[in-house]
């Protein structure tokens, strides 16, 4: 049956492993959100396609049945923020998987220009140098919650940080001389 602490499978590789349209669209995602390798990528793929099958099982439901289970799928995506907050199933089915990765820790410090590159960022986190509130997060494929993206800080003391508060220091009569 398998490993009792992975009950399942959290990944599929495509179908068809040589389609180069896909292999060369697959290395400009890598390379735009700084994955370490394929396996986060089809995780991402994964996830996606679980939620796009929930949606399809809600529309094919019954109006009384869907009137209930829909708000906590929505609610669920709405926190985390890949839908808004009156979107509908067509919405959900919508979702590229680029909307997902953009959720996640490294990218997210990317965005905020905790660091200039999604590697970069990517080594901010391994190293623990990232804080959400006040734990130390220490996986970059941490989905970042609506409510927690502000709460997104640099430890104090770390090297890029210091580098930050240098780098705004500078005024621009300084960059003048």
């Amino acid at each position: 049956m398998g490993d009792p602490k992975n009950p399942r499978k959290i990944w599929r590789k495509p179908k068809r492993p040589l389609n180069y349209d896909l292999l060369n669209e697959e290395l400009y995602v890598l390379g735009t959100f700084g994955l370490k390798n394929k396996r986060e990528l089809w995780k991402a793929h994964t996830e996606l396609s679980r939620v796009r099958n929930q949606a399809r099982s809600l529309l094919a439901l019954t109006q009384e049945v869907r009137e209930k289970k829909e708000p906590a799928l929505m609610k669920s995506l709405t926190r985390v923020g890949l839908v808004k907050e009156n979107s509908t199933l067509d919405d959900v089915l919508n979702l590229k998987v680029t909307d997902l990765l953009s959720r996640r820790l490294q990218t997210v410090i990317q965005k905020k220009g905790f660091a200039k590159s999604p590697y970069q960022a990517r080594q901010a986190v391994v190293h623990g140098h990232i804080m959400i509130g006040d734990r130390v997060v220490t996986v970059p494929s941490y989905i970042v919650k609506v409510e927690e993206e502000n709460q997104i800080r640099l430890i104090s003391g770390t090297r890029e940080e210091q580098t930050r508060e240098a780098v705004e220091a500078v005024t621009p009569e300084q960059l003048q001389k």
